[in-house]
């Protein structure tokens, strides 16, 4: 949020309620955060100067599985709308009471970590990669990564055998 008594007023209210918190008072600072940081969830202002809060949106969820929360003094449908089309996962119009922003994020982060349970179980990190077991697939962060027939098969090797060393014979075989 670029107004900084929001950012504190949040950052204090989250805090006392068991959560660390990150603030950001522009576009360029949050994507410096969210590059050095692996945020549970991520709160975002719509209206900043600069880039916009749903250009953000839009950049972040294509690049990771992070959760957005969009705050805006827009509340037409029109804007939630486009909110959710840029990738959020939730909106909540402004003024709000403080208790339904932690209820919402309570309800958010149950839902993260269950997707993030099942998503283990078919999907395999490599650093800045992730490889879909079940969709055979590999993700960077700017996108989907091409893969010959052999490397699919390299990937679903390794993916069957986590954790151990395979040996070039091995893989031969």
């Amino acid at each position: 949020d670029d107004d900084q008594r929001i950012r504190e007023l949040l950052k204090q209210f989250l805090t006392k309620s068991g959560y660390r918190v990150s603030i950001a008072s522009n576009s360029l600072i949050a994507r410096d955060l969210s590059e050095q940081i692996e945020f549970d969830m991520i709160i975002l202002d719509i209206m900043m100067p600069g880039e916009d809060g749903l250009s953000l949106t839009r950049a972040l969820s294509r690049s990771s599985h992070t959760p957005i929360l969009l705050l805006s003094a827009k509340v037409e449908a029109s804007e939630r709308i486009l909110g959710f089309e840029m990738g959020a996962d939730d909106y909540l119009g402004k003024p709000f009471e403080p208790r339904e922003l932690l209820l919402r994020v309570e309800a958010i982060l149950k839902r993260s970590v269950r997707k993030k349970d099942s998503k283990t179980m078919n999907e395999i990190s490599i650093g800045h990669l992730a490889y879909n077991i079940l969709r055979q697939e590999l993700w960077s962060e700017t996108g989907m990564v091409n893969l010959t027939s052999l490397e699919t098969k390299l990937m679903q090797t390794f993916a069957q055998r986590p954790n151990l060393v395979l040996e070039r014979d091995a893989l031969l075989k």
